[in-house]
């Protein structure tokens, strides 16, 4: 019988042959491993206990697997769902992720993969039991460098508490200018090396042919150059904790390098022959898609396995609602100040405007817009004239923000016979390329649940590009007017 405070898991597999093996894999690991070889058994035992993972078979007898993730995710069961799936079905494995599953693993896999991919599932389990369990007085306006009291942002908080002691990786997702450096800093600062170095390399700012010694370092004549030896971040990290960022620039065979220093906490600097080794926490950013990284075959799978342990996703500036307000009167303040300016508050047209615009750049778009009011301007309050392109561009009425924001095309184009290929005569079925490209966009946020750098990626654009077309369409808009 286990101990109470055993971890459960539900091992879900029809073929017993697999199963036995499954189960000696997982001999030497504490956790109380559950059997069912039905999908009907293992939901007869959800009834009566939730387990801490779940190890699911995506083939079953009678059922499909994905109904027993599609039963947890909509009962909302505290638990980490891994899926187990043919090498032909990577495709419905990445369906399942999608729809809430933790990970997956790819028959035949090891004993070493098997492990620690359940490790990591029972881990992320327990911190988002501890996430969960906190008092909701803990709601913050400010900690550790940022701004915002928005639920969305409460919950990066509490998460931040709760991994920061943990050795586990952390693997920091959001598009550009939401602070995921600050992420960063935050997790260090919260956490037991506060007092040890927090070192970071930006992977996309640094030419891959440099990247290498700038991680571990090079000795003198390593090559042309190098006149001297140096030292590289992960030594520099040793005791604290190294921040990657921009992890998926990172090239390929300097991730299969990164693996091994990741996985053996050892490296060997370039030119060199002596093997290093150093204690550091790994934390990860980037502001693509990393599972959609994986599937085009540009970062590692198995690097991917290793970095995304604990994942925090850093909302974006327009999800953030109220909080924008806050964070630019902050910088009001703090700018006006610096720049010997009069400035105090935003005018209440001011603020619908900056509630109401979309800010692609996010927070580092809304500092730059309030420093240039304030450097061109000066006044004790912002009004709409002083707001830069293209914010001044922004139409909002007296009760609830931006007019026409359910169609967006301009005006003359959103009348049958109004568009111009209309007006020239163009046959029938001709339509503008604008056109077809901005439904094709829209279409395919939809289909991502309105998640644009996810659309990006499968669109094989960046998320930037979204955000500028997005901003054209609604200048065309405020044009056409």
């Amino acid at each position: 019988m286990a101990d109470s405070s055993t971890p459960t898991v539900l091992l879900v597999e029809d073929t017993l042959s697999l199963a036995r093996v499954y189960q000696e894999y997982l001999k030497g690991e504490p956790y109380e491993v559950v059997h069912g070889e039905t999908g009907a058994a293992a939901l007869a035992f959800l009834e009566q206990r939730t387990p801490q993972a779940i190890l699911l078979d995506l083939k079953l007898p009678d059922m499909d697997g994905l109904d027993i993730l599609k039963h947890v995710q909509t009962r909302k069961l505290p638990c980490s769902v891994v899926v187990i799936t043919a090498h032909g079905s990577i495709n419905v494995a990445v369906e399942a992720m999608r729809a809430g599953a933790f990970d997956f693993l790819v028959k035949p896999f090891n004993a070493e993969r098997m492990v620690f991919t359940l490790r990591n599932a029972v881990e992320r389990q327990r911190l988002s039991e501890m996430v969960e369990s906190l008092k909701e007085g803990l709601d913050r306006r400010e900690y550790c460098g940022f701004i915002g009291s928005s639920p969305r942002m409460q919950a990066v908080y509490r998460t931040i508490d709760s991994v920061a002691d943990s050795k586990a990786t952390v693997f920091i997702t959001g598009e550009s200018g939401t602070g995921k450096e600050l992420c960063a800093e935050a997790v260090h600062r919260m956490s037991a090396r506060r007092n040890a170095p927090f070192v970071a390399i930006n992977c996309g700012a640094i030419p891959h042919d440099l990247m290498e010694s700038e991680i571990f370092g090079h000795v003198k004549g390593a090559f042309t150059g190098a006149v001297a030896e140096r030292e590289g971040a992960a030594k520099r990290a040793h005791g604290g904790t190294l921040f990657l960022d921009e992890i998926c620039e990172m090239d390929l065979d300097l991730q299969t390098k990164l693996l091994r220093f990741v996985q053996s906490g050892s490296f060997i600097k370039v030119g060199g022959s002596v093997t290093e080794r150093v204690d550091v926490r790994f934390v990860c950013a980037t502001n693509r898609d990393p599972l959609a990284e994986v599937e085009a075959g540009r970062f590692r799978e198995d690097l991917y396995y290793r970095l995304h342990v604990i994942p925090i996703h850093m909302p974006a500036l327009r999800e953030r609602g109220e909080d924008v307000l806050e964070i630019a009167s902050r910088f009001l303040l703090d700018i006006a100040a610096e720049e010997g300016r009069r400035f105090k508050r935003f005018g209440e047209d001011t603020r619908k405007v900056v509630v109401a615009y979309p800010w692609p750049g996010n927070v580092r778009q809304l500092q730059n817009v309030v420093r240039n009011v304030v450097v061109l301007n000066d006044a004790e309050e912002v009004t709409r004239e002083m707001l830069p392109t293209p914010l001044d561009r922004v139409k909002i009425d007296g009760s609830n923000g931006v007019q026409g924001q359910g169609d967006q095309r301009p005006p003359s184009l959103a009348t049958p016979g109004g568009s111009p290929a209309a007006r020239l005569g163009a046959p029938e079925g001709i339509r503008p390329l604008w056109e077809v490209e901005k439904a094709t966009i829209e279409q395919a946020i939809d289909i991502c649940g309105g998640n644009i750098p996810r659309a990006a990626a499968h669109l094989g654009i960046s998320a930037s590009t979204i955000y500028r077309k997005k901003v054209s369409w609604q200048e065309g808009e405020a044009g056409g007017g």
